[in-house]
């Protein structure tokens, strides 16, 4: 893989748009990544200034900046990565247009839509500071670069909700996993424990199947993702449900070996043996860089009018 000098976005090589300059070769995401990219070194210049700054890479983000890109705004749209919280979606089966689609192949499509059919200026970085200017917004990137906008766009979304009880932290990547992931053959004929009852958590007891050797699923409430996913799980019979039951902690030396739940309506308390654990128990709103120029309900939400204005 190469890294797009414009972009920051990992491009494979062969499928990459290239240019040689001073016997040097360069890749690119895009043939617009390409054209900026020449121009910047021609001009000397690089664009700092827009009339619309997106920050957010999810469907959200993504369908603003190709928006934005029809209209020819002069826009631009800073993501961390591509496809948001879609992109470990391994079954996605209520989008418009698709019975059914992963969320890898749901993001490439997003992708080719934003930076080869409706192209617009990108930047995958972190955002490390908002800032309220006279005519606008100040946006600093962790590349410590400073963008400005008239007009910005927050569609940074959620992101993962932690239990945080004794043990989370110390095994992360260590047996604890947040959400689906692409590879489960370090779980392959060993037990399992899924946490939360929606349908992210159910989806990964679908993954697992097939894979692991016992699948535990532990949830605070009764199941609460769609009827047809619950009825297609409870036909596996490795699958063992722990409905209205709480996570007090995770145990293991270098890497986990155990949770210990507890009945909600009694004290019982014990041990489930696991070799992994794959906790989904719902998402917060990621809106930490603005919370000092925005209202935010108690959940951490930003709170908008009807034209979804501020």
């Amino acid at each position: 893989m190469k890294k797009d000098p414009v972009c920051n976005m990992d491009v494979n090589e062969d499928a990459a748009v290239k240019v040689e300059c001073d016997g040097l070769v360069y890749y690119f995401c895009s043939e617009g990544c390409k054209k900026k990219f020449l121009e910047q070194r021609e001009c000397k210049l690089f664009r700092t200034s827009y009339d619309l700054i997106i920050i957010g890479g999810g469907p959200a983000g993504l369908t603003a900046a190709v928006y934005a890109a029809t209209l020819k705004m002069n826009a631009f749209i800073i993501t961390k990565d591509l496809g948001g919280q879609a992109i470990d979606s391994t079954k996605i089966e209520n989008y418009m247009g698709f019975d059914f689609i992963t969320g890898p192949e749901l993001t490439e499509k997003f992708q080719y839509q934003l930076i080869h059919s409706h192209y617009i200026d990108h930047l995958l970085s972190d955002v490390e500071k908002i800032e309220a200017a006279e005519t606008g917004f100040n946006i600093t990137t962790s590349e410590l670069k400073t963008y400005s906008a008239k007009t910005l766009i927050i569609a940074t979304g959620m992101t993962r909700r932690k239990l945080r009880v004794p043990g989370e932290e110390e095994f992360q990547r260590k047996g604890i996993f947040y959400g689906n992931i692409q590879d489960f053959s370090f779980v392959h004929a060993e037990d399992v424990a899924v946490i939360g009852g929606g349908n992210s958590a159910l989806q990964i007891v679908e993954s697992l199947h097939g894979i692991a050797k016992n699948i535990n699923i532990v949830s605070d409430t009764e199941l609460t993702a769609d009827p047809v996913i619950i009825e297609r799980i409870n036909m596996f019979k490795n699958l063992k449900k722990y409905e209205d039951y709480k996570v007090l902690e995770f145990k293991g030396e270098k890497t986990l070996s155990s949770i210990v739940v507890r009945k909600m309506a009694a004290d019982e308390i014990f041990d489930i043996p696991v070799k992994g654990v794959f906790i989904a128990i719902g998402l917060q709103a990621n809106s930490f860089l603005v919370f000092h120029l925005v209202k935010v309900n108690e959940r951490g939400e930003i709170t908008i009018n009807p034209d979804c204005s501020d």
